[in-house]
Parts: structure tokens; sequence; C-alpha cells
């Protein structure tokens, strides 16, 4: 018999699902693992699972169809990017980033991924960079009408701007791209004043003699880089954009003139839910603007997505490419219009050509074979991902307001507000990386003290980094917000090991003192390992009589709870009387001859640095 699709209801031979009983499902497992009692409301379950972004966006353990935000594709309020037609699902743009200061090398690189399924160009000129006046040569072979150039110059936007400009000029073509001016956006990298009124006169010439090129991009990874949330950087964005608007609309363009000559840049990480809802809720804030603004109705954000600096490690840099392939998924899913994945090997130095095509193929897989871009708004419908895009733009949107009312972000920037907000965020995640409760595969988890690290061309220190700001206005950097990597603590103390390696031959050394048999103390002592190894400290194990000829000078002891009341104390003794200057112990008791514990969630790099300077590593 079939069944009309109105009458098929999926499920209907189950129960129907309740909140209620999905709380007596998950009180049962609380309960077991005591984070719940028995007398504890059903009402507060929910509350126990939940926990709140690093900016404090709240995430729930569970969401309905009561959580589903409004919206359909290409209508208010702009979540989702394409149009209801289905225009838009051609894929975004795959930009590559190109900085090598050897022009040669940047036009052959530049050409390499343009023939090779990259679609446009984002070129960091200027000190550290490729020079400005090598731009006609690094851009001999690009067809400007063809391909988008997006320059990324700094303090020397206006001199790069008008290079590219009389470039096209010349050649009596229609240019295509982004001049990157972005005087706020520098401002908060260098520190340097922003001087908006310079760069309207971009603008305006772009309005007039080139309608395919904008003049400003909104660059939000200074705020990202500095380990700000996501909350932090969308509110820093739609500040600086509604900056540009007032500058716009002041010196004669009209209100729809002014909005098409932005374009933003947003930070995606391997945090693949967050980076979606962060780029849909960027086109919701971006219309609430332009509504209020009067501009015309399918106004909706250009939107650039580069994959996180922050998140990239020098350790263990193939794991990078899992990072980059998963930020790359949500800046695709996300709807971003243009795509930068970074290299793997960029903390390491100027990529090389493998590199770069890995960057490249990351993004051709992504849309040639898993046809990611042939759906209209993959997130559209998961309750989860709507009421997070929701939630997110509500909280960048408070954050704007306070920028706005501390007199804009130029204000902001000057009092410390914003690198107060996004000092305080980084610090919330600083903690849990420490804690290694945001492990970092290859670095905080699982390192290699052995790894060979590809080698790689330095980068000119003076080099932006990926995601650089751009503006007009120079000055000297000397309060910008600071560049922080997630890993960089745990980088540091594998500094400290590599140092000592290299002076004295060997690496710094714990030794783990295994009491009972191997099914016993395995766990503890795979756990130790991991985590003392995470600081560049080598580790050898066995019983504790053997302490005396492992030639550490510290020991940890890694057993069961059961087995510690038994044994601990005794085997303290043993290491202590065979010159022991410290005793851990994997796990949790107080134990005599016992100096100190790890255990899970325990601050990994405190444990670590006092680890190393207790064997007389050097800072």
């Amino acid at each position: 018999m079939t069944v009309p699709p109105e009458e098929l209801e999926l499920a209907a031979a189950f129960p129907p699902a309740e909140r209620d009983r999905w709380r007596e499902l998950v009180k049962g497992v609380l309960r077991r693992t005591g984070a719940a009692a028995d007398d504890t409301p059903l009402e507060e379950i929910d509350g126990l699972l939940a926990h709140r972004t690093y900016d404090g966006v709240p995430v729930a353990a569970l969401y309905t169809a009561e959580d589903a935000a409004p919206g359909r594709p290409g209508l208010a309020p702009r979540v989702r990017e394409v149009m209801p037609d289905g225009e838009g699902l051609a894929g975004w743009d795959v930009r590559q980033r190109h900085g090598h200061p050897d022009p040669a090398t940047s036009r052959a690189a530049v050409l390499a991924d343009l023939e090779n399924g990259a679609t446009s160009v984002w070129l960091a000129l200027g000190a550290g960079g490729i020079p400005v006046s090598a731009l006609p040569e690094v851009l001999r072979d690009v067809h400007l009408n063809m391909a988008p150039v997006v320059l990324d110059a700094g303090a020397e936007t206006g001199e790069a701007a008008e290079a590219f400009l009389s470039l096209a000029a010349e050649r009596g073509t229609e240019p295509l791209g982004n001049l990157g001016a972005d005087p706020l956006g520098l401002s908060a990298r260098t520190g340097a004043p922003a001087i908006l009124d310079d760069v309207a006169a971009l603008a305006i010439r772009c309005v007039r003699e080139f309608p395919k090129v904008r003049a400003f991009t909104v660059d939000a990874t200074p705020y990202h880089d500095a380990g700000g949330g996501d909350a932090d950087e969308l509110g820093a964005a739609v500040a600086a954009g509604v900056a540009y608007l007032r500058v716009l609309t002041g010196a004669g363009l009209s209100v729809d003139e002014a909005f098409g000559q932005i374009e933003f840049r947003f930070a995606v990480n391997a945090d693949q839910f967050a980076s979606i809802a962060k780029l849909r809720a960027a086109r919701r804030l971006w219309q609430r603007v332009a509504e209020v603004s009067g501009a015309a109705d399918g106004t909706v954000a250009a939107i650039h997505a580069v994959t996180s600096s922050a998140m990239m490690t020098r350790r263990d840099p193939w794991v990078n490419m899992l990072r980059t392939t998963v930020a790359a998924f949500a800046a695709g899913v996300g709807g971003a219009d243009a795509v930068t994945v970074q290299p793997f090997d960029v903390r390491l130095g100027l990529p090389d050509d493998f590199a770069r095509r890995i960057a490249r193929n990351t993004q051709t897989l992504l849309l040639e074979e898993s046809s990611l871009a042939r759906v209209v708004d993959p997130a559209g419908g998961s309750w989860y991902v709507e009421r997070l895009t929701e939630d997110l733009a509500r909280a960048a949107w408070s954050w704007f307001t306070e920028i706005e009312k501390s007199g804009g972000l130029a204000s902001a920037l000057a009092s410390g507000l914003v690198a107060r907000r996004v000092g305080e965020t980084w610090e919330r995640r600083r903690r849990d990386v420490a804690r290694r409760r945001a492990p970092l595969t290859g670095l905080s988890e699982f390192p290699n003290l052995g790894e060979e690290l590809p080698v790689r061309e330095p980068a000119p220190s003076a080099a932006p980094s990926a995601g650089s700001a751009a503006g007009v206005s120079g000055g000297s950097a000397s309060a910008g917000l600071p560049v922080i990597t997630y890993g960089q603590d745990f980088e540091a103390l594998r500094d400290r090991s590599d140092a000592h390696l290299a002076a004295t031959g060997a690496r710094p050394r714990v030794f783990l003192a295994t009491l009972g048999p191997i099914a016993v103390h395995t766990a503890r002592a795979s756990f130790a390992a991991n985590l003392f190894q995470a600081g560049g400290i080598e580790t050898v194990s066995g019983p504790p009589e053997e302490f005396a000829a492992s030639g550490a000078t510290i020991a940890c002891l890694c057993s069961s709870d059961k087995v510690y009341e038994e044994r601990a104390a005794d085997a303290a003794r043993t290491l202590r009387d065979a010159g022991a200057v410290k005793v851990w112990l994997a796990g949790k008791g107080t134990y005599d001859g016992v100096d100190a514990r790890i255990f899970a969630g325990c601050d990994a790099v405190e444990v670590l640095t006092t680890t190393l300077t207790d064997l007389g590593v050097n800072r």
C-alpha cells in the first residue's frame, strides 16, 4: 500500500519524545557520576549540562524545534547565503594568500595557484611582504578582469591602491578585487591612530571609476588573533563597518554605494559549529545595520573567511591540515563568499609549494568531491546551529552597542576597552588549554619529542601575519592588540626543553615509578608520560628500585588507588633514599613522601613549568 507523503510520519511507531522524559534519563546518568542527587529537580538538569563559550554565549545540551530561528534562504534575517531560486550555489571564491618578499617567487606562486584551482589572490604587501613597487611584476600575467586581487598593505595601502588601479588603467581593463583599506584594523593591530577620512577618496574613486573593486576590508582577525571570542570579533567588526559607513556617506556616497564598498574578513577555526554560526550571525548583524540605515532590500554582507592563525601549531604541524580542513568546511557551510586556507607550515616560515597545494586542494575536495556548495544553507534546520546563530548575534550586538556607547571603535581601542575584553576572553580559554580541557593534538596531547620539523625559509620578521589588518594611516607599533596562539604556553615549554637538549645533549627526564601489575599501572603511567612529554620532558618507567639507574632526579608514582593505599608511602621512601628530589603522584590522595599530584584537569602548564625549573632547565 502506498502512503501519501502528507500521512507519512517518521518514527510513528515510537512514543513521542518529551523533554521531561529526557531529563529523567539524564538524571539517572548524572546520579551515578555524582553530578546530580536523588532530590535534584528535573528543571535543573538542563543547567547541569549547559555551558558558555569563552565570550559568554550559552550552549545547551539539547535543542528542539522550539529553538529554531526564523528565516529562509535569501530572505531576512539573511543568515542563509543564497537566494530562494538557488542562485549562489556555484561555490565560493578560493582565495590564496601570497607574501613572499621576492617578486619572482610570488609571481610564480600566484600563477601556479590560479592555474590549479584558486580563483583569486590575496597579496601581503609592504614591510616584510611583497614590495609595493613590485606589484606590477607580481601581477604581470594575471587577468585582472577575471581573477580578483585583494590587497593587504597595512600602512602602505594608499600607495598599493594607486599602483593597482594605475596598472588596471594602463591595461585598459576593469579589475576585480578589494584595495584592503582598514585603518581601524591597522589601529587594532599596531596601535597606530586610525585616520578614516583619507580612505573615503579611495572608495569614491572605486564607485566612479572601478565599480567592481571594493575599497574597504573590515578585518576582524586582529581581535581573534588577540584571543577574542566569536562575539568579540563580530561586535568589533560591526562597529568598524558602521564607522566606515558614516565616513563614506559623509563623503557623499549614497547608503547603497557605501555598503557596496565594504567586505568583512573573519577567522574560522576547528570549532566547526561555532564557526558556522559566526558567519551566519555576521550576515544577521549586517542585515540589521542595513535595515536601520535604509539600504536596499537584499543587502548582504560580503564575507571572506580565513582559517585561524591562533589555532596553528609549530609542533607536529601536519595536524594543522586537519584543523584547517574542519575550519574550511565550516566556512563553506556557513556561507563564506571567499575562503582562504592557511598552509599547514605557516608557523614554520614561508610556506613551500607543497603546503600551498595542500591548502588549495583542501578547498577543491570540499567543492568538487564533497559537493558542499551544491546545498542551500547546509546548516539550516539544525536547531543547535540556528539557536547558536541567534544567541551569538545577540551577544555580538550587545558588545557592538557597548563599543558605540564608548564613542566608537577608535575610542574603544584607544581607551583599552577592546584590549580588556578580548584579554579576559583569552584568559578563560588559556586556562582551559593549560588544563588540557581544550586539547591540542601533537602539542598538549600526544606530543612527539623525536619529531623532525619540516625546514622552511624564514619569514621576514616584519611580515604581516595571515589575516593582518590593512589601512592607510601609519604610526609606530606600540600599543596594538597582542598576537597569541592557543598553544603558546606549551610551545614555550618545548622550546626550553630543546634549548636544554642543545646545551647538554639530553632532554630533561622524569622517572615513572610503576607499582603493581602492568594492567594496574598502565593507564596512569600513560597519562603521566603524555603530560610530562607535553613539556618536552622525557619519561622512563620501571619499579621504584630502578630509579637510581635511570639518571632522573624527579619521580612520579603511577598505579591504582588501591595500590597507592598499600605501597605509595614505602615507594616514595625508596625513591627518596635513591636520590629523588621530588616525588609526584598520578592520581588523587595524600601520602607520606609525596610532594604533589598530577590528575586529569590539573594545570599542566604549571606542573611542567615547575618540573623544568626543579630539573634546572633555564627559561
